[in-house]
């Protein structure tokens, strides 16, 4: 008969303590019917693999090199599925999110240095999902970009109220979003006539001009941080344990396996999402030799035009919309994720929401005033890569904790998935090094 694991710090407050366990599953024999109860979690994290900081990097990778850089954002994809099957593993077998087990493994000091570094990795992440809402603002409805960035702000008004009614209207309102993107890119794949062949060559072997060219590894790293993200392995960690599955050794396995199906279906649409970005940026922009769009108004303004089609933009720029939209949510829970673990600080959603929103929407009104709404093409890409060099800080302590047995008792990573898990690892830490010496050298 099965028995119940204990918690592993105690009595502790758990993560997110207002919607843990608040997801009831189904207890049906029917694979499907309890598979659908665990179906949420992954969506709510592909969101930031298909946020408008995303664009910009395919944009400007695929106007640039053409189908080049399709390899790095498969690369990337597989590392978040990989990454992201990590941090759920580690919430469901530990009961804990990653932020809890780092402060409670590497103490105070340690802990608010990984929270500043949590931190500015979500500001990043918030500063291109403003961005990217108030071009589309812009584009839809001809507000100006700082109005548009202002507008951005009423967003924590829905986040609270969905979040007043229940978990389960956030996930909704969240695959609803991704649903739309999904839509708008699918029509523009068929639009832009894209070459297969050459397509499906760069999608799945890779060209050694990715790390000899500066300009395109910059990219590249760029994709990198875009995709996977280091705020999204604290989410993970949290939000799996939302469900009411049994915390007893049969139940943690199942619901394992099932967050982990959820989580690959996701990443999977994202992979479809972030390819359609690039691709249509490589059949529309760099086949008429427009190489140089990096901006997502140049985008918007050329599409229509090279495609022949006058919805095309429009369709562009409702799902940019939904992207800036989809994004905002996920980033206001991570941020309280992090918060409540590294530092065990609680504020209200509203505050926190106001003071995440405002680290992003300060810098981005300076940008703009200074040097109009050009410079928000490079500070889109900077976010980007910004992510990218907080990423290491929270993969290495994920790695560290799933493979260690006192923590994951029988969940503990197989010999084989530590060697790959510490190489993705090892991979993303030297990438990122390689672009601090190619930033130094100028």
């Amino acid at each position: 008969m099965a028995t119940e694991i204990p918690k592993s710090v105690g009595l502790q407050e758990p993560s997110l303590p207002e919607v843990h366990a608040s997801v009831r599953i189904s207890k049906s024999p029917v694979y499907w019917r309890r598979l659908l109860g665990f179906l949420g979690p992954g969506f709510l994290i592909s969101v930031g693999y298909m946020d408008p900081g995303n664009w910009a990097t395919d944009i400007a990778g695929g106007s640039r090199f053409g189908y080049t850089l399709l390899f790095v954002i498969m690369l990337s994809n597989l590392m978040a599925i990989l990454l992201q099957s990590l941090a759920l593993k580690l919430g469901i077998a530990t009961e804990r999110d990653l932020a809890q087990l780092c402060h409670e493994n590497y103490g105070r000091k340690a802990s608010f240095v990984l929270w500043v570094g949590a931190e500015i990795a979500i500001a990043a992440c918030d500063l291109a999902e403003v961005i990217g809402s108030a071009i589309a603002l812009q584009l839809l409805f001809h507000i100006p970009l700082i109005v548009g960035v202002l507008i951005t702000g009423l967003d924590v008004l829905l986040i609270l109220l969905l979040q007043k009614w229940g978990f389960r209207y956030i996930e909704a309102l969240v695959i609803a979003l991704i649903g739309t993107i999904l839509g708008m890119f699918g029509v523009q794949m068929f639009l832009s006539r894209p070459d297969y062949w050459p397509l499906l060559h760069s999608l799945f072997v890779p060209s050694f001009a990715i790390v000899t060219n500066p300009a395109m590894l910059y990219i590249a790293i760029g994709i990198l941080g875009a995709t996977v993200m280091p705020h999204n392995l604290y989410l993970h960690s949290s939000i799996v344990q939302s469900r009411r599955y049994k915390r007893t050794p049969e139940g943690k396995r199942e619901a394992i396996h099932m967050a982990g199906v959820d989580s690959a279906l996701a990443l999977t649409v994202a992979l479809f999402v972030n390819a359609a970005i690039l691709i249509v940026a490589a059949a529309v922009f760099h086949r008429s030799g427009h190489f140089e769009v990096a901006a997502i108004e140049d985008a918007y303004k050329l599409l229509s035009p090279l495609v022949g089609a006058g919805f095309a933009s429009t369709l562009f720029a409702v799902a940019l919309l939904a992207s800036g939209q989809n994004s905002s949510i996920t980033g206001t829970l991570a941020g309280q994720i992090v918060m409540e673990g590294f530092i065990h600080l609680k504020v209200s959603p509203w505050l926190r929401r106001l003071i995440t929103r405002s680290l992003a929407i300060i810098p981005t009104i300076i940008v703009v005033a200074i040097n109009g709404e050009r410079g928000t093409e490079k500070l889109l890409i900077l976010s980007q890569v910004i992510l990218s060099m907080q990423l290491s800080f929270a993969v290495v302590p994920l790695v560290m904790f799933t493979g260690d047995r006192r923590k994951m008792g029988e969940f503990v990573n197989a010999t084989w998935l530590k060697v790959l898990a510490w190489s993705t690892a090892v991979v993303i830490a030297g990438l990122n090094a390689w672009l601090l010496v190619q930033t130094v050298k100028g």
